[in-house]
């Protein structure tokens, strides 16, 4: 499913950030405490496609277990709401929880938008002459559970549900000529597995180790969803630990859907915060994309980080021709500010270039890309 990440072209930021602790009652005097924290920013911020935004932000990080164990990783619930002068809504919650030893993880993420957005018809050669404005509102659902097999291996079930409402398009426009799917409201619901491995020494800012999923997602009309087709998304992650806590990251991701009824709202999109930074989220967009990115993160100053990033990465599907020579690429770089320095959860300012010279842009996010 695309999620509309909020691109920044110029920021102001208002800044402020509380941590308020809540410790867990200890089950023995030397037993060593975990506390849990909430982290709240509100931001005022202007962009190409909002003007100007406010909103506020956070993330409450907590443990499920009271005695210390080194098993179970941190878990998180974030949460962002921001509104814009353009009447602009998006509010999200979102966050892996690690049940005590890991032998169980729940990853959830539920939104809901009402967005303006751009299209600039299917495949991997739209020209940016064809921008084409279309809004409409959204709910989504996506709930993932995981079952401890062996050795940081899990299997999981996935549940994944959207429904789009007050879509509305240019009559005539390219959603017609080019008989797009999902032009009219609509929903889908499916059922999938998943497999993973999670070698990680950390969820938000991981300096050893590597991740490595795979997804797959089937939507039908026996789950009540209006369209049928199915997902697989392939997510690759390896972290090293350089000289002097300096770390190099690696990520490699896929998105593949089969069928020929796979509304614009669940095709392939590249661009956004997290991959392809420098591009307008649903730049190109078609059944498939492939990228590869890398990153190189750097401590400078007690809460201070510096990051430089690259990546290379296309769509592909009935409507592009994939070739070495028109793959699209990004570069950039940014800074990372530790708001809770012991867990190490970042807010990251990031600036992105990508093919062409307007394809660029600010980003404003809480954690990193991957």
């Amino acid at each position: 499913m695309q999620q509309h990440q909020i691109r920044f072209f110029t920021v102001v930021c208002l800044v402020f950030f509380m941590q308020l602790p809540f410790s867990a009652k200890a089950q023995t005097g030397d037993s060593a405490i975990h506390k849990s924290h909430l982290i709240a920013l509100p931001v005022i911020s202007r962009s190409i496609e909002t003007d100007w935004s406010f909103g506020a932000g956070g993330t409450y990080t907590f443990y499920t277990t009271s005695k210390k164990d080194s098993a179970t990783r941190t878990s998180s619930i974030r949460f962002l709401g921001t509104y814009s002068l353009r009447k602009q809504f998006l509010i999200t919650l979102n966050g892996p929880v690690f049940f005590p030893g890991e032998r169980y993880v729940l990853n959830s993420h539920f939104s809901y938008s009402s967005f303006p957005d751009k299209f600039w018809g299917l495949g991997n050669q739209s020209k940016e002459t064809d921008a084409e404005s279309y809004d409409f509102r959204q709910y989504y659902i996506h709930l993932h559970g995981e079952r401890l097999l062996t050795h940081k291996i899990f299997v999981g079930l996935v549940y994944d549900f959207q429904r789009v409402i007050d879509i509305n398009v240019q009559n005539g426009g390219l959603f017609d000529q080019q008989n797009v799917a999902g032009r009219k409201p609509y929903q889908v619901s499916g059922l999938g597995l998943s497999l993973s491995w999670d070698k990680r020494n950390n969820t938000f800012w991981p300096g050893k180790g590597h991740y490595l999923s795979l997804q797959a997602t089937h939507f039908t009309s026996l789950l009540l969803s209006n369209h049928r087709y199915t997902n697989f998304i392939l997510d690759a992650r390896w972290y090293k630990r350089m000289v002097r806590k300096q770390i190099f990251a690696l990520q490699a991701y896929g998105f593949f859907n089969t069928g020929a009824d796979v509304p614009i709202r669940s095709l392939a999109s590249l661009g956004g915060a997290d991959r392809m930074r420098g591009y307008f989220s649903g730049r190109f967009r078609d059944d498939h994309l492939l990228t590869v990115q890398g990153e190189y993160r750097v401590p400078v100053y007690k809460r201070f980080s510096a990051v430089g990033f690259a990546g290379v990465g296309d769509v592909a599907g009935r409507y592009s021709t994939l070739s070495i020579k028109q793959l699209k690429y990004s570069y950039g770089g940014g800074l990372r500010f530790a708001v809770n320095k012991n867990e190490k959860l970042h807010i990251r300012f990031d600036y992105g270039f990508g093919k062409g010279k307007e394809n660029r842009g600010f980003y404003l996010q809480f954690g990193e890309a991957f």
